[in-house]
């Protein structure tokens, strides 16, 4: 039952980060970058759509890392863990699950700049570290 929990938080975090990404890349009112036929011809045009193209993608959360542990002594197996997922400038999110034997608990904490301004576990730190490129 415990684990039900625990996948159902998780289910619903990763879906409520989903809805936060979808809405970061709708807003701001640019057209749609998949129809090739909208694309400047001439090569200054180009660039310009190359350089916003850059830095929508430095928004991206596109650096990740998982570290998992034993949270307890009394629990083995690595069940819970700690996932950052950040963008070039060090933003985003670090998502924590703890597994105890009889229950488990799901933390994020959001990260600007590499850091947190909410304490962080030296795993979630870990996390953050081998994110960062």
């Amino acid at each position: 039952m415990d684990v039900a929990v625990a996948v159902l938080a998780l289910l619903v975090s990763v879906a409520a980060l989903g809805v936060a990404i979808a809405g970061r890349r709708t807003s701001g009112g640019r057209r749609n970058r998949d129809d090739a036929s909208s694309l400047p011809q001439d090569p200054r045009a180009l660039r310009q759509e190359v350089a916003a193209l850059k830095a929508e993608s430095a928004q991206a959360l596109r650096h990740l890392a998982v570290i998992r542990y034993d949270a307890f002594t009394d629990t083995g197996g690595q069940l819970s863990w700690s996932m950052a997922l950040l963008d070039d400038s060090g933003s985003g999110v670090v998502l924590t699950s703890i597994q105890g034997r009889n229950e488990s608990r799901t933390y994020a904490k959001n990260v600007a700049a590499w850091a947190s301004e909410t304490q962080l576990s030296p795993e979630e730190e870990d996390a953050i570290s081998h994110a960062r490129p």
